[in-house]
C-alpha cells in the first residue's frame, strides 16, 4: 500500500493526543498553524511495528507563523497554548518559526535562515521524509519529499539541511528506538 495524505492523517490521528491538539488549536487562531514533526511520522512507524500510537513521541510541535517578531507575542500564544492544553499531560511545542532565526544560532552554534512561513520551517528538518505537518485548519497535509521514505522507513539527508553529523545523530536517535529504520548516508 503505498502511503496517502489521508492514510497519514488517519494513522496519526489514532494517536488521542494528535487528534486533541488538531481539534482544539484553531480556537487559538494562529496563522499557518501546523501539528508536525515526530508525532505525525513516528505515528506511522508505531502503526507498522503495532505499538501504541503514541509510543517513543518525545514532543508534539506545533509550528505557526506570525510576522511580529517580539517574544512577548509568542510567550503571550505559548501561554494560552499551555491553559488550553493544561489537562494534556505531554510536552507541546508552539514556535513561531518567524522568529527562529533570531535564537537558533545561540542555541545551536550555527546560522539559521529568515523563515517566511511555516512550511519553510518543516523544510528545515535534518531528515527529508520526516518533513511532514498537517494544517490544523484545512487538514492539508504538506510533506515536500512526500511520504515514501516514512512509509518505507527509510532516513535520508535532507538536501534543504545538509548537516551530516546532525543528521547522523537524529538518524541513529530514530533507528534506536525502531531498528528497522534505515540509514541511508549518501
Amino acid at each position: 500500500m503505498t502511503m496517502t495524505a489521508e492514510s497519514l492523517v488517519r494513522i496519526a490521528m489514532t494517536n488521542p493526543i494528535n487528534a486533541q491538539i488538531t481539534a482544539r488549536l484553531p480556537s487559538l487562531g494562529l496563522d499557518q498553524s501546523m501539528l508536525t514533526a515526530g508525532c505525525m511520522f513516528q505515528a506511522v512507524w508505531n502503526h507498522q511495528t503495532q505499538q501504541a500510537p503514541a509510543w517513543g513521541v518525545k514532543d508534539y510541535d506545533v509550528f505557526y507563523f506570525d510576522p511580529d517578531l517580539s517574544w512577548e507575542a509568542e510567550n503571550e500564544v505559548i501561554n494560552a497554548a499551555r491553559q488550553l492544553f493544561q489537562d494534556v499531560d505531554v510536552s507541546i511545542e508552539i514556535k513561531n518559526q518567524a522568529r527562529v532565526h533570531l535564537w537558533y544560532g545561540q542555541r545551536f552554534g550555527k546560522s539559521y535562515p529568515q523563515l517566511q512561513s511555516a512550511k519553510d520551517g518543516v523544510d528545515r528538518y535534518l531528515i527529508a521524509g520526516t518533513c511532514i505537518g498537517v494544517d490544523v485548519e484545512t487538514g492539508e497535509v504538506y510533506a515536500p519529499y512526500g511520504l515514501g521514505d516514512v512509509e518505507q522507513g527509510i532516513l535520508r539527508i535532507n538536501p534543504k539541511n545538509p548537516q551530516p553529523d546532525l543528521f547522523v545523530e537524529k538518524a541513529r536517535s530514530y533507528q534506536a528506538r525502531w531498528p528497522w529504520l534505515r540509514i541511508m548516508e549518501t
